[in-house]
């Protein structure tokens, strides 16, 4: 028995991301995109604990079910995206991510408009 696929909206940071084959590439750290318009630009994906986060775009994340997201990648196509995350990109919720250097500009540009 198959997961059913869900929305992009229900990802959350630490759902397991999978390549192609299905073998454990690492964990969701943020998803990128913009909820009230339901673009999704894609995902910061941690493979260790030390290690800078890789952007994935949404071009190559396929199916999506509760818990893990299904890259339409190889592992050594996700190893070439290399360590990086997409400037210029916002977190479709950023406050609610303080863990991210996003997250922690969101809050405070949010406290400094409360002055």
């Amino acid at each position: 028995m198959t997961a059913d696929p869900v929305s992009w909206l229900l990802i959350e940071p630490g759902w397991r991301v999978v390549d192609a084959d299905g073998g454990e590439i690492g964990k969701v750290e943020a998803i990128t995109g913009d909820s009230d318009a339901d673009i999704f630009d894609g995902l910061a994906v941690a493979t260790t604990v030390l290690a800078r986060p890789t952007y994935v775009p949404a071009e190559h994340v396929g199916v999506i079910t509760e818990g893990t997201v299904h890259l339409t990648l190889g592992r050594s196509a996700f190893d070439a995206l290399g360590e990086r995350l997409e400037p210029g990109l916002i977190h479709e919720n950023p406050r609610e991510h303080p863990e991210t250097l996003v997250g922690r500009l969101a809050s405070w540009v949010a406290r400094a408009g409360r002055r």
